[in-house]
């Protein structure tokens, strides 16, 4: 049984802690019964991005069992599942499901031996490294638990399995889908993910915990020519060095230092031969902001440096750098800041202060496409961040003193258990309080 942390309960009264003791109970039978087979199954069995029927379908057949209103096929593979209950608010819980094109390398015993065609044709593994299998577990077990707790609650709860997160294209999908049209718009919504460098049993509630995300691709234009006559042409891998290198003073001149930016350059392609000066080099980046206004000062700045570089160079201008788009922009998961602290205060309460992690750092700038659910949607949110990695383990890496498999790593393994059932005990409580009667 997980109880996180119930041990400093103790300022509660009697049966605040009786109630939680039996919400904890509860779930760890639910999870020994039913939680675990389904995580082995989806762990075993994963689907790519909008490839997810059979994950689909199964989600779909546990929810229908808890005794929910599925809808299949909204927004391509993903589903939404309601529970009416009386007047009240629109609540909405998300998870997602697609895995990854990774060779599981961990030795679990239900690790995935799965190969697939993916939509280029291309047989990949597939394997669930961003723990999208915990979060659906996790949304089938809050599933369980607010069934079996109607007489506490009122309102409508709408589940959704959402596809293709790590394309970045399911949640607008859904969207384009009329889901809230269709199912109705909530008024509140959350989501979860696992994260490895969490302590397993333990959640962290941020006010930014994902960044927004521009997947961009710069083309620099050249004159091609003989290498041993740079002279007679103009050098595109030359040019597109130096907007490589003048870009990082696009975030460390350009935006304040402590307002979160973040350019990747992570692919740089010219040229097929050392004696040859080619016509073309492209750059392929990353963008990462959390803020409308920081996003637009780095878009503008990534303009201005790779098309005055290239003036620079003598480029004529009609040959000026291609910037473009090469994927949909995921913007900022921003949290609500009255509702994350509404349910930092309830989780606080009813589940001790020794549920936060409080030695977590945020290091990363890393996106989510659940985002497109709420923004400018004007849709109180809150997501949050549940443990996935045994407490020592985690304290070691902290200390430098090993390392940790990380999300998208192919020996990602977190601890299914206490992440699945603190994920469920985080979420039915956090619902019970936004839904209370």
């Amino acid at each position: 049984m997980i109880k996180p942390g119930l041990a400093l309960l103790a300022c509660l009264s009697l049966p605040a802690i009786a109630a939680e003791n039996q919400l904890s109970a509860a779930i760890a039978r639910d999870y020994k019964a039913s939680l675990e087979p389904l995580f082995n199954h989806l762990h075993a069995n994963p689907e790519l991005s909008y490839m997810e029927v059979q994950t689909a379908a199964r989600m779909a057949k546990e929810l229908r069992a808890a005794g929910f209103e599925v809808t299949e096929g909204v927004g391509k593979t993903g589903l939404v599942a309601i529970m009416r209950n009386g007047k009240g608010p629109t609540v909405m819980v998300r998870a997602d499901m697609d895995a990854l094109p990774v060779e599981e390398k961990s030795d679990a015993p239900n690790a995935s031996k799965v190969k697939v065609k993916d939509s280029g044709g291309n047989l990949v593994p597939v394997m669930h490294a961003c723990g999208h299998d915990i979060h659906m577990t996790s949304l089938v077990g809050t599933a369980h638990q607010m069934a079996a707790h109607k007489g506490d609650w009122k309102g409508t709860l709408m589940l959704v399995g959402q596809p293709a997160e790590e394309r970045t294209g399911g949640a607008l999908d859904m969207m384009a889908d009329g889901i809230y049209k269709r199912f109705g718009k909530p008024d509140y919504a959350l989501s979860l993910h696992v994260g490895a460098d969490i302590e397993a049993g333990k959640i962290e509630a941020s006010e930014a915990p994902f960044s927004g995300a521009d997947l961009m691709e710069i083309v620099v234009h050249g004159i091609g020519t003989h290498g041993a006559s740079p002279h007679t042409g103009k050098d595109p891998v030359v040019i597109a060095s130096q907007i490589v290198l003048a870009l990082q003073t696009v975030v460390t001149r350009d935006i304040a230092p402590r307002e979160a930016a973040l350019i990747t350059v992570g692919s740089f392609h010219a040229g097929a031969k050392g004696n040859v000066i080619s016509d073309t080099a492209r750059l392929e980046l990353t963008v990462r902001s959390e803020s409308d206004e920081t996003r637009a000062r780095l878009l503008d700045g990534i303009k201005r440096v790779a098309e005055n570089t290239a003036r620079a160079a003598g480029v004529p201008e009609d040959k000026l750098p291609e910037i473009r788009h090469t994927d949909r922009p995921v913007p900022p998961t921003l949290n609500d800041k009255a509702m994350l602290q509404r349910l930092r205060t309830v989780w606080s309460n009813k589940l001790g202060e020794g549920i936060f992690d409080k030695g977590y750092q945020r290091g990363s700038m890393v996106g989510e496409d659940y985002a497109h659910f709420i923004y400018g949607q004007g849709i109180p949110s809150v997501y949050f961040m549940v443990g996935g990695t045994p407490a020592a383990q985690v304290e070691a890496a902290r200390a430098g003193k090993a390392s940790i498999a990380y999300n998208h790593s192919p020996l990602f393994r977190a601890d299914a258990e206490k992440s699945i059932q603190t994920g469920v005990l985080a979420t039915t409580v956090a619902l019970l309080d936004l839904m209370q009667k």
